[in-house]
């Protein structure tokens, strides 16, 4: 039964640990009942099937990116947030992810000459040297904790060294993500606001510092290649270089270590799944998308409706708060067949969404797609009889409207 009225009552709440740490009977529900549901926490109207959330991400002129108030509203939350930078900071520029076209278009064409396919082929190495020196440090051992000694160090540290900052400080970086992060994770309170806030300018003080480096002395990492990428002789403002580094950190911490745990922990959950991949490692790329289809990293990403707008039986009024589920459409039963069985042999994990689709495609995918078989291509070739050890929590997720972080995941394997 459809619900124009966006009145349909789910029976749980979206910002339930429990319900964000394992959403997809809800997303079934919604999906069959009312694919376009108004959280009644915050207002925020949330998309669930896979057409309804195409059409919100390719129409830019309905469905804008420039930002609303985020997860809370335009509270004294946010109003404390903004103060501090305000204040103490800088007051980041619409660039990359928070533009329409042509303001997009520009930005987009500059940074897409910093990362091309030709420029990860040429990370690639050292992505795999990062890979196997990480691997070294636990293989002896027979287990690991598997995110922190594994999925958050080799995105880290990565990332840590194309932005030409210091490897070993990749955990202070993963703090500050955090920071960059927090009010769209879930609601916060002015004080937690305050705090998040001021971790936020810690960072911004730090890469200003480094973007002066920079100027003054170019080298070939990443913040060199974005300070000194120019049009028509005019260079990014310290504005606008704030808003590039903020999503640069998050993306490359936050969404490929989400990835990395999950492919991990699908493995583990589907052991026959494992047992297909060691026979055909030509199956590899193939389980890379499946992983992202099955437990997409990004659950969805903001959008505002620039004028009243009809869709998925929903009436939205202008000026409204979109989130195009990701994770949902990835498991719509007119697009996928059996969308809930994890199979690494499904010959429709093409049309996933787990990057986003149209001007917002995910600048980093190719990047976390070489990230990610770096990664299995290591362990398959250097563990054998991967397990779980012992139990996982009853909610495996840290809470995050947006992301899928998981807390931990303890495993054991014999060394190849």
């Amino acid at each position: 039964m459809e619900d124009p009225e966006g009145q349909y009552e789910l029976g749980k709440s979206f910002l339930d640990p429990a319900i964000q740490d394992d959403p997809f009977d809800a997303y079934n529900d919604l999906r069959q009942h009312c694919p376009v549901y108004e959280l009644p926490e915050t207002g925020l109207f949330m998309v669930t099937r896979y057409e309804d959330v195409r059409e919100v991400l390719t129409t830019p002129s309905v469905f804008s990116s420039r930002p609303g108030a985020g997860a809370g509203g335009a509270n004294e939350a946010s109003k404390a947030h903004a103060a501090v930078f305000a204040e103490k900071g800088w007051i980041k520029a619409r660039t990359l992810q928070r533009t329409d076209p042509p303001e997009h278009t520009h930005y987009r064409k500059l940074l897409g000459r910093v990362f091309t396919n030709r420029t990860v082929e040429i990370m690639r190495p050292r992505i795999e040297e990062i890979t196997h020196e990480l691997v070294d440090n636990f293989i002896d051992r027979g287990s690991c904790e598997f995110v922190s000694e594994f999925a958050l160090p080799l995105p880290g540290i990565f990332i840590c060294e194309q932005l030409g900052l210091p490897a070993g400080e990749y955990a202070t970086f993963k703090k500050w993500a955090d920071a960059m992060l927090a009010m769209s994770q879930k609601p916060l309170s002015p004080e937690e606001a305050t705090i998040q806030a001021e971790l936020e300018v810690e960072a911004q003080h730090h890469l200003a510092r480094e973007f002066e480096k920079r100027r003054e002395e170019p080298s070939d990492d990443l913040i060199s290649l974005i300070v000194h990428a120019h049009q028509d002789d005019e260079a990014f403002t310290m504005e606008e270089l704030q808003d590039l580094m903020h999503q640069f950190v998050t993306g490359g911490f936050e969404t490929t270590t989400a990835a990395i745990s999950k492919s991990m922990w699908l493995l583990l959950r589907y052991p026959e799944q494992m047992e297909k991949l060691r026979a055909d490692p030509s199956l590899l790329k193939n389980f890379i998308e499946e992983s992202l289809r099955f437990d997409s990293p990004v659950a969805g990403l903001w959008r505002a409706t620039a004028c009243p707008v009809d869709i998925g039986g929903a009436a939205i009024p202008e000026g409204s708060p979109v989130m195009p589920r990701f994770a949902s459409a990835n498991r719509d039963p007119e697009i996928f067949d059996s969308p809930d069985e994890f199979n690494i042999e499904r010959e429709d994990v093409s049309h996933h969404v787990a990057f986003g689709l149209g001007n917002h495609f995910c600048l980093g995918a190719s990047l976390a797609r070489a990230e990610l078989l770096a990664a299995f291509t290591a362990i398959l070739e250097r563990m054998d009889d991967i397990h779980l050890i012992g139990e996982m929590d009853k909610e495996i997720h840290n809470f995050s409207f947006f992301l899928r972080p998981m807390k931990k995941l303890e495993i054991g394997f014999t060394k190849k």
